[in-house]
């Protein structure tokens, strides 16, 4: 394991990037004792909130991306938190390379979900509502199929619910891997950062500097690729959305936003998934790539009238 590092006190400031209203960095003790962050803020008017949004960022996310996300949450009457997952952010890296993206499995991201949760329920007032991206969708829709988390609504942003079909084709390699002692070995090699001209996650130059500039400030927000480990843990919790009633008990509101750009996730595992949830909305945002709360003006209110919609079924 990575050894404890010293808990900064606040957060990564960027001028253009403020911090929620009143948010605070609180940390509590995850799997194994380690320090998980997490950014709470309250709602704008605390006497009467409207509920608490909890936003699951997507892999190599980190809670200061989620600034932009979490401010316009306040402003829709909303307190929020969000989290650093185990291995991310400034989270407890699990590794002595803490740049590894690296998991030893899913549900020891879904268990620090429940567990900050817990810990917090004071500061999160009801309803609850979750907002989940990518990897986070995956942690998401397990914890609460599950029944690790109970929220009376979730919305999904191009969730991890399926990868592209060449990483299921990779299954015997990653099962020997594991099984030989290499889950924490790269499972993709590092290779020339990436420039905004070949980034395949969003259109607006803006919000993908943002990510890299935080990374300037902080390097050591940083996550490179992922792990044997990780992939096969991604792989292990996938494979349990396919099991028949696998999703029975998912009864809330749901909302999924698919990116009609979409490169790294599987879009056709959320339309499946999406006939199989009791109240689901389902669309794809045309012209998006896989970051839609990061895309452009136009296709991220896409995603913020979905997410209207989906309170207004709830009833919040």
């Amino acid at each position: 394991m990575a050894e404890p590092k010293t808990r900064p006190s606040g957060f990564v400031s960027l001028k253009g990037n403020p911090a929620p209203e009143g948010a605070s960095v609180v940390w509590f003790e995850g799997a194994s004792g380690r320090a998980l962050r997490t950014c709470v803020a309250p709602a704008l008017s605390p006497s009467k909130p409207r509920g608490t949004v909890i936003v699951c960022p997507g892999r190599t996310e980190f809670i200061e991306k989620y600034f932009e996300v979490g401010c316009e949450l306040q402003k829709m009457g909303f307190a929020l938190v969000i989290i650093d997952w185990p291995g991310q952010g400034r989270s407890e890296r699990l590794l002595e390379d803490t740049k590894k993206g690296h998991i030893d499995r899913f549900e020891t991201f879904m268990g620090a979900l429940a567990r900050g949760l817990e810990t917090l329920s004071d500061r999160l007032p009801r309803p609850h509502i979750c907002l989940a991206h990518s990897m986070g969708g995956a942690i998401a829709l397990a914890a609460i199929a599950q029944g690790l988390v109970k929220v009376e609504a979730a919305a999904f942003s191009a969730p991890m619910w399926g990868l592209k079909s060449k990483f299921f084709g990779m299954s015997y390699l990653v099962w020997a891997m594991r099984a030989t002692g290499r889950s924490g070995d790269y499972a993709v090699q590092p290779g020339p950062p990436e420039r905004f001209e070949n980034n395949i996650v969003t259109h607006d130059k803006r919000r993908w500097e943002l990510q890299r500039d935080l990374i300037d400030a902080a390097p050591d927000l940083e996550l490179g690729p992922v792990t044997w480990g990780w992939l096969g843990a991604s792989l292990d919790i996938l494979s349990t959305f396919t099991k028949p009633r696998a999703l029975a008990k998912v009864t809330i509101p749901v909302f999924v936003a698919s990116a009609a750009e979409e490169q790294l996730v599987d879009n056709a595992s959320h339309a499946d998934i999406a006939r199989r949830l009791k109240d689901c909305e389902h669309i794809t945002v045309d012209g998006a790539m896989h970051e839609i709360l990061m895309e452009t003006d136009d296709r991220r209110a896409e995603f913020w009238a979905g997410f209207h919609r989906l309170l207004k079924r709830a009833g919040i």
